[in-house]
């Protein structure tokens, strides 16, 4: 097996993931796996493939992401990785689907409207 790859994608977010048979070693833009998601949250939601389909010492993983927040590039991560479980093997396709961790997210932001102070907030109505 060679290096697979994946992108994964989550609000404006965009993670480029490559995966290669190793021993678990996570980089994330050529840092840490720990030190660019900090939070045992986000840790979670990019662990959770690899954990789902107990991979997680058998798979070193090389991330590229950019684009967005922490939440929308962890979940953008997961997103890519499950894909590469689903190409590492067709039986953990079963197992990560119904988690819904192979669907594209599309909820985005909604944009401001004129005349509002925010997207649905309207400005404080004044009768008199």
């Amino acid at each position: 097996m060679g290096v697979i790859h994946k992108i994964g994608r989550r609000k404006c977010a965009v993670a480029r993931v490559y995966v290669s048979e190793g021993t678990g070693k996570i980089t994330v833009n050529k840092r840490e796996f720990n030190n660019y998601f900090p939070t045992a949250t986000l840790q979670y939601k990019v662990l959770q493939p690899l954990a789902m389909t107990n991979n997680a010492d058998n798979f070193d993983v090389k991330i590229n992401v950019y684009g967005g927040g922490a939440t929308g590039q962890a979940e953008a991560v997961r997103m890519a990785i499950a894909r590469a479980m689903c190409e590492v093997g067709e039986d953990n396709r079963s197992i990560l689907k119904p988690e819904g961790l192979l669907t594209r997210d599309p909820r985005m932001v909604e944009r401001k409207k004129f005349g509002q102070k925010k997207a649905r907030k309207r400005f404080q109505f004044s009768k008199r």
